[in-house]
C-alpha cells in the first residue's frame, strides 16, 4: 500500500527525561547520550509551551498514513526506548490526551535503564505508537551492508510485532545516518513510516515507505523553541536547519575526526546541566 504523502508534517525529537541530573537512569549512558536528555521540569514546560501554541492536538503518523489528520499535523516522538519513556513521558503525555511514538531499540529491552517487555506492551496498550530504532543501535547505519540494513529492521520488526501483538509498521534511525540504502532495507522490512533526525516538515517516499524529518530537542532546548517549532516558525526550523547540514558534511568528509572531537567535548569530565 502507497502511504498518504502529506506534504508538510511537523515532528520532534525527544530522547529520555530524567530526574536531576540522573542522566544514566535511563537510555544509554555518558556524556553523549546526555545531551539528548531533558529534566522532568523542563519537558513539562516544553508539553504546556507546545499545548499552548498549536491549533490541534498531536497526531499519530497511524493517522497520517490514512490521510486523516489536519492539514499540518504535529507528531511527538521518542527514540532509544529508555525506561522514561513509560514514566515519566507516557503519564505526561496522558495528562494532556496526547499519545507519543516510541521508538525502542531491540536488543536493548529488559536491560538497565531500559523498557521492559511488559512496559513496550504496555504503551501499546495504552495507544501510544511503538517502533523500532533497529536491532542494535549501529553509529553510523549508512556504512552498513544491505543484508545487515535488512537484518537491524526486520529483526526488531519481528521482536516488537511478538510483544505487542500488532504489526509494528513505524521506525527511526539511529544517530541520524539516514540514506536511501538504509530505506529501502526498512520497506523490505514490512515499515511504512521511517522518521529521520533531518530538520524538515517535508516529506517524501522510498520504496513506498514515507520518510519524514524531526526536529530534535536537547537538554538545554527551551520550551519556547519547541513552541514555535511546532507553531510552524520558519526561523525557528532554518535555525536547526543550517547547522544540521554543516554536521552532515562534516561526517561525510571525515567521520573519525568528527567523532572524534565530538567524543573528546561530550565525554570530558565536568558538572552535569
Amino acid at each position: 500500500m502507497t502511504p498518504f504523502v502529506n506534504p508538510r508534517v511537523i515532528s520532534l525529537l525527544y530522547h529520555d527525561v530524567i530526574e536531576g541530573n540522573a542522566a544514566d537512569a535511563s537510555g544509554f549512558p555518558g556524556g553523549a547520550a546526555a545531551v539528548y536528555k531533558l529534566e522532568r521540569s523542563r519537558f513539562t514546560d516544553h508539553l504546556a509551551a507546545i499545548a499552548a501554541a498549536i491549533p490541534n492536538p498531536p497526531t499519530t503518523v497511524r493517522s497520517v498514513l490514512a490521510g486523516k489528520c489536519p492539514a499540518t499535523p504535529r507528531m511527538l516522538t521518542f527514540d532509544d526506548g529508555g525506561a522514561s519513556a513509560f514514566s515519566p513521558v507516557a503519564d505526561l503525555l496522558e495528562q494532556l490526551g496526547w499519545r507519543g511514538h516510541f521508538f525502542v531499540t531491540a536488543n536493548r529491552i529488559g536491560t538497565a535503564g531500559f523498557l521492559t517487555r511488559e512496559q513496550v506492551r504496555s504503551l501499546h496498550e495504552r495507544g501510544h505508537i511503538v517502533g523500532s530504532h533497529s536491532w542494535s543501535h549501529p553509529d553510523r547505519m549508512t556504512t552498513c551492508s544491505d543484508e545487515r540494513l535488512f537484518e537491524e529492521w526486520d529483526s526488531s520488526v519481528r521482536l516488537l510485532t511478538e510483544i505487542i501483538g500488532d504489526r509494528v509498521e513505524t521506525a527511526s534511525v539511529p544517530c541520524g545516518a539516514y540514506g536511501r540504502r538504509v530505506a529501502h532495507a526498512a520497506a523490505r522490512a514490512g515499515i511504512r513510516a521511517l522518521f529521520t533526525s533531518e530538520p524538515s516538515v517535508r516529506c517524501q517516499t522510498v520504496g513506498g515507505c514515507l520518510i519524514l524529518g524531526r526536529f530534535t530537542m536537547r537538554r538545554r532546548a527551551p520550551a519556547e523553541l519547541a513552541a514555535r517549532i511546532a507553531a510552524d516558525r520558519g526561523s525557528s526550523r532554518l535555525r536547526q536547519w543550517v547547522p544540521w547540514q554543516i554536521k552532515k558534511l562534516l561526517k561525510r568528509v571525515a567521520w573519525q575526526p568528527y567523532q572524534m572531537a565530538r567524543t573528546l567535548i561530550l565525554e570530558r569530565p565536568g558538572p552535569s546541566s
